[in-house]
């Protein structure tokens, strides 16, 4: 958990040298290779219908990259850049306002099990007396915002009244064995944060904060497991 305070968010990402005719090159074939990849994966998810993301999670598609399909088919993200929180595999997607796959990369999700934010974890987080039942890493659909938690660090929002946050991987005791949990193969490994889902600093820094950290977007968290399928 993190706790600190919003800030304005400024409109969309300005023009700039990046933004040329390579790069601009560039995001057309990535858009088409992972359109072309999307299209596989609904093809191997079966019906799935393009056009009614569920409410609940627990009804989403298991796959992030089908479930990111599924939410620019409908135009849900409304032009924004979003992130899926895969929890089943300990990481994140960042896409950008079109739905092209920007980066991936393993994260650091709470270290208890559980898809809802117990009550009153925002206040504990603040006063710096959090429960083992408070780490958890809700799973839902959430508005991100730009903000600073209260050291001045950068971060993104995702509910700021539970102090849920995407934030880099920060310095300090724990910081070479977080590494390589990181690094590591195994998800459950990477369940040791407080709830907020912690990324690499490179990867925040060229991803995260580019996309999410200049303006409002979009959140979803997936849950723990997907709904039973009926027998």
């Amino acid at each position: 958990m993190a706790n600190g305070h919003r800030q304005a968010a400024p409109g969309r990402l300005p023009d700039g040298p990046v933004a040329g005719r390579g790069m601009q090159w560039l995001a057309r074939v990535c858009a088409v290779a992972v359109c072309a990849w999307l299209g596989q994966a609904a093809a191997q998810a079966g019906h799935h219908d393009a056009t009614a993301l569920p409410t609940q999670p627990a009804a989403w598609p298991d796959d992030p990259l089908l479930l990111a399909r599924v939410l620019v088919a409908r135009a849900e993200h409304a032009s924004r850049p979003f992130a899926v929180v895969d929890k089943r595999r300990a990481q994140i997607l960042v896409f950008d306002s079109e739905g092209v796959l920007v980066g991936r990369s393993p994260a650091l999700l709470g270290r208890a099990l559980g898809d809802a934010s117990v009550p009153g974890v925002g206040q504990r987080t603040q006063e710096g007396r959090l429960r083992d039942d408070d780490l958890t890493t809700p799973a839902g659909r959430f508005i991100s915002e730009p903000g600073r938690n209260r050291d001045g660090e950068a971060i993104v929002w995702v509910d700021y009244e539970t102090a849920f946050a995407i934030h880099r991987l920060r310095g300090g005791p724990a910081h070479a064995s977080r590494s390589q949990r990181l690094a590591g193969n195994d998800p459950l490994a990477r369940r040791v944060s407080a709830g907020c889902v912690v990324v690499p600093a490179a990867f925040y820094d060229r991803v995260v904060e580019p996309l999410l950290g200049r303006q409002r977007g979009l959140v979803l968290v997936m849950p723990e497991r997907p709904a039973a399928t009926p027998a």
